[in-house]
């Protein structure tokens, strides 16, 4: 018997567990060259959105194959976030921008939020991740 009580509490713990996490499947398209790395950033609030790597809950720099990139993060929350990328053509670890601060490399945000003199809002770019496997497209322009 308690054996059987033990299994179960297992179990319990097991789906709640599965029910607690999410899969965001991040597909990135458009980048100019497969030069350098695409860098990704992660953010639950508005709080550092859009490029303060300190303040992300993620962030990731992943390689550029045939103009585009695929990850998948195994490790978020249910909520609220909003995505930031760069494709980082040099490496250098920042958006390459003319004099005037017009971006010179590619960039993107999650639901394709466009940018007009600055970077969208969080509001824009934001997303609900729920219990679930995600499918996010970000174009870069």
């Amino acid at each position: 018997m308690n054996s059987f009580v033990l299994s179960i509490t297992y179990l319990i713990l097991f789906f709640s567990a599965q029910q607690n996490t999410s899969v965001l499947d991040l597909q990135i398209s458009g980048a100019k060259s497969d030069k350098g790395v695409v860098r990704i950033l992660v953010f639950d609030s508005e709080n550092g959105y859009p490029d303060q790597l300190e303040l992300a809950v993620k962030s990731l720099t992943i390689p550029i194959v045939k103009q585009k990139c695929t990850v998948k993060i195994n490790d978020l929350k249910p909520g609220n976030y909003a995505i930031s990328v760069i494709h980082d053509e040099d490496s250098n670890g920042a958006l390459n921008t003319n004099p005037f601060g017009y971006p010179l490399e590619k960039y993107g945000f999650s639901n394709n939020a466009k940018a007009y003199f600055s970077a969208p809002p969080f509001s824009k770019a934001a997303f609900e991740l729920k219990s679930e496997v995600k499918t996010i497209q970000i174009q870069l322009r």
